[in-house]
């Protein structure tokens, strides 16, 4: 969530004005965080908010980086009528490079926060940035479309993305024959699975890997519905999805494997701009994961699953002191031990034990 507090901290900010019922500033989310946790340096260099992540990137060298973009990148002042919006100004798009990010998904709640246009827009800037979309576009087609990330030795990662009406995303918002907007699950029925399916079948080749970026559910609370996990599964069986990559849920939610295949519930917020907000605080919005997700080149089956735990403090991914990392632990391993799995601390990485 790059968009409104972060935003404001970049080299180049959006103006601040807001359409909140309690605030109208993005200023304001600053003021708050630094009220709660010391000032921040303006204007911070683009690799300033990533802090701690971009030395596991380099440590863990992945050959992919796949976020839930949630904002939309944008100069338009065309706010639709919603409580909450995001944006960030498209010349702080130099964010995303700073952390190498690979695809960017669309397919949120917050990515037409600011009107049609506020979408071309970010689709256009992110395209002129080199960085691969998926799940919203100028039509239906574009959002259908997977964004193809190249593995190397022919393999690519194929990533689709969805959104659904009961993570916030307006029916309005979805896509038509030449309408831009998201591709907006109608429903998690067999019928949608099927259209899924389909789409898969005719970009996928031999050594692709398929991910299935879902947004879903709402912002709080550790419940993973019934049509969810059905859902889930049937992408998985009948798709065939390779990697499940659910998001919402401002915290991280269970993770289930099935059939070999992980089944990430509800990824949680990478980078926020809610310090100083009270309200949720069990949740611990404040801590983040970062998911490395290691599958077999041959069958494609999960080998590993490792997360690295991290704290948000002044708009900046720190390390997670050893209390965080432990809570963390405990949190992740009592929400999959629905599933049988269980989670273990080594060091400062978590490990998911499905077997």
């Amino acid at each position: 969530m790059t968009g409104r507090g972060v935003d404001q901290i970049l080299p180049r900010p959006s103006r601040p004005r807001l359409h909140e019922p309690y605030v109208t500033s993005a200023l304001d989310y600053v003021a708050l965080a630094e009220r709660a946790n010391g000032a921040i340096s303006r204007p911070a260099a683009y690799g300033y908010v990533w802090g701690a992540a971009l030395d596991v990137l380099a440590r863990e060298r992945p050959d992919a980086r796949i976020v839930n973009l949630e904002t939309s990148v944008t100069t338009s002042d065309d706010a639709v009528p919603k409580e909450i919006h995001y944006r960030m100004h498209p010349e702080n798009v130099a964010v995303l490079a700073a952390a190498d990010i690979d695809c960017c998904v669309l397919a949120n709640n917050h990515v037409l926060d600011w009107g049609r246009a506020g979408l071309i827009e970010t689709v256009e800037t992110l395209a002129r940035a080199g960085i691969p979309v998926a799940g919203a576009g100028r039509d239906l087609a574009a959002a259908r479309a997977p964004a193809a990330l190249d593995l190397g030795g022919g393999s690519r990662a194929l990533v689709f993305a969805f959104g659904a009406t009961d993570a916030g995303v307006p029916r309005d918002w979805a896509a038509g024959a030449a309408t831009p907007g998201v591709h907006l699950l109608p429903d998690f029925s067999d019928e949608t699975v099927e259209c899924v399916a389909g789409l898969v079948e005719r970009a996928r080749r031999p050594g692709d890997v398929v991910v299935a970026s879902v947004h879903w559910g709402p912002n709080w609370g550790y419940d993973v519905p019934a049509t969810h996990r059905r859902f889930a599964h049937a992408l998985v069986e009948r798709a065939p999805v390779d990697v499940v990559h659910g998001h919402s849920a401002h915290h991280p939610m269970a993770i289930e494997v099935h059939r070999g295949r992980p089944i990430l519930y509800g990824c949680g917020d990478f980078l926020n701009d809610y310090e100083g907000i009270g309200g949720h605080e069990r949740f611990r919005s404040d801590l983040a994961l970062m998911y490395f997700v290691t599958l077999d080149a041959g069958t494609g089956e999960l080998r590993r699953l490792a997360m690295t735990p991290l704290q948000i403090r002044n708009f900046r991914l720190n390390h997670a002191p050893p209390a965080e990392r432990a809570w963390l632990r405990d949190t992740m391993d009592r929400e999959c031990r629905q599933f049988g799995h269980r989670v273990a601390l080594e060091g400062e990485t978590l490990t998911l034990d499905w077997q």
